[in-house]
């Protein structure tokens, strides 16, 4: 049932990416690149809010006039400043959310991407802390409610001797000295929340934390006009004698304000911590029948370290070498982090299709997809393939994760899906085309900028173009191979793109008859 609810839910995703990307580009798309908007978006709260800070009266006699003065007189700075903090604020909700229900639609939170989607959780938490604790400070009436409630929401846990909410009990009770104590929570609470971006990122090799300078560009601009147009004001004046009743909450950090005053605090801490406890443990829920992770085969491996640099999730390291033979370091896998993505097989140098007096053995395999088997089943497709007397024979390479590229079969044309197509060694290109008799070779996976596995459709480009290694043979005619990255709803676009490279591969083998 759930599987069902993903793959439609998946299928409306990529249709959606897709007008984005045609409206973007793959490499500009926001929808792609929602976990680096949010760490831009918070290092525009944090410097927003350090030029805030500068002109803030941290008194409670001082705290509401000194933001007037922000918004009202220096309104073409200071309040421009005020309204982007608050916005990228509320931004940062807004992608948050959508990168936690993204990475769950793609199923990219199980396995040993568990860390990752668990270091999340507190991430949500430590946000709204900063987000909540930064209305305090305005000291309007719309704080003084917020201020108020979230006091009677933390004290109902009883950890604290007096009440803090005792410190709202009316003007002359609230001292500097408390205000001032909010005032570095508002501080400490977004460090806080940095170092658990940290974190959450840690155990992701060459992890993206920056967006496109274009996108970056973008992002800024498009939130600075909402600044001017639609600048932040206050609500009138905080007043502890009285209970103010109208507010125009935030609804990206209030969301659960009202729900406070029907149901009172117990039954909220309930769901918070509930909804919290089921978005942690969903990795397991159900768990993940994880696939045989990669395994390194010493009497094959020099230590070249290319698996290390390509693993997109740091999974193999370098150590020194235990078996005596004349190489510095080994690889090693740690099973804990592997996704069996295969990336590492293709960027070995051993991992080449043309050995005829030998087993195909890796330096590094993965036991639930041998590259022996890569090559056993890619030659069959190719002699089926040969059988054939249509002109134009190719070869389609795919991967789990993209278009079902068996639907693409028709004579003349065989397909074979790995496990990411980073996993094809470029070796086994030249081999389909200068051994397995194909005129071309078609490489297909999930759409650019979009790889399930990170990296699979970037080291391909790379490793085709030559900046990469394993490099593709300069032998090898480029215009014999077809790159076209795909996802499951682009079958249509790839049909036509192959039809497209099987007549040009006819106009070359007519050319060449001639």
């Amino acid at each position: 049932m759930l599987k069902a609810i993903r793959r439609s839910l998946l299928n409306s995703l990529l249709r959606i990416e897709a007008v984005f990307d045609r409206s973007f580009g793959s490499r500009l798309n926001p929808i792609r690149q929602l976990g680096t908007i949010t760490f831009f978006l918070f290092w525009i709260v944090a410097a927003t809010g350090i030029y805030v800070f500068i002109l803030f009266e941290t008194t409670v006699s001082g705290a509401y006039g000194s933001v007037e003065y922000m918004t009202r007189d220096q309104w073409y700075l200071a309040g421009v400043m005020r309204s982007l903090h608050r916005y990228a604020s509320d931004a940062m909700v807004v992608t948050m959310a959508l990168h936690f229900s993204r990475e769950f639609i793609m199923d990219r939170y199980r396995g040993a991407r568990w860390f990752a989607w668990f270091t999340g959780v507190p991430i949500i938490w430590f946000l709204y802390t900063s987000g909540i604790s930064g209305y305090w400070l305005v000291w309007d009436q719309l704080a003084q409610y917020i201020a108020i409630a979230s006091m009677e929401w933390i004290d109902w846990l009883g950890i604290f001797g007096e009440p803090i909410a005792n410190n709202f009990l009316d003007n002359t009770s609230l001292t500097d000295r408390f205000f001032t104590l909010l005032v570095f929570m508002h501080i400490f609470a977004p460090l806080f929340l940095l170092f658990i971006m940290w974190i959450h990122v840690l155990r992701v090799s060459q992890p993206k934390i920056n967006p496109p300078r274009g996108l970056a560009i973008g992002v800024l601009i498009s939130l600075t006009v909402l600044s001017v147009a639609v600048p932040v004001a206050s609500h009138a004046e905080a007043d502890l004698e009285i209970y103010p009743a109208v507010f125009n909450l935030d609804w990206f950090y209030m969301l659960f304000y009202p729900l406070y005053d029907r149901w009172g605090p117990g039954p909220l801490w309930g769901m918070a911590g509930g909804i919290s406890l089921l978005v942690a443990l969903m990795p397991w829920l159900p768990p993940m029948k994880k696939p045989k992770t990669a395994v390194v085969y010493l009497d094959k491996c020099n230590g070249c370290t290319r698996c290390f640099e390509d693993c997109p999730f740091g999974a193999v390291s370098m150590r020194p070498r235990t078996d005596g033979r004349p190489y510095e370091r080994e690889a090693f896998v740690d099973p804990d982090l592997c996704t069996s993505c295969g990336i590492c097989v293709g960027s070995c140098p051993v991992s080449t299709p043309f050995r005829q007096t030998e087993e195909l053995v890796t330096g590094i395999d993965l036991p639930g997809f041998p590259l022996v088997r890569v090559r056993n089943d890619a030659v069959k497709a190719m002699q089926h393939a040969g059988e054939s007397d249509v002109e134009a024979k190719v070869m389609v390479f795919g991967c789990h994760h993209g278009v079902d590229v068996k639907a693409l079969e028709r004579p003349g044309v065989k397909a074979l899906s790995l496990p990411c197509i980073g996993m094809l060694p470029p070796s086994f290109i030249d081999f389909a085309i200068s051994r397995g008799g194909m005129d071309g070779v078609l490489i297909t996976g999930c759409r650019e900028n979009g790889c399930y596995e990170r990296q699979g459709n970037r080291w391909t480009d790379d490793r085709i173009a030559s900046v990469r290694d394993p490099y593709l043979r300069e032998r090898v005619q480029r215009n014999r191979v077809y790159v076209s990255w795909a996802d499951a709803t682009d079958m249509v676009s790839l049909t036509k793109n192959l039809e497209e490279f099987r007549g040009s591969l006819k106009d070359m083998t007519g050319k060449a008859g001639k």
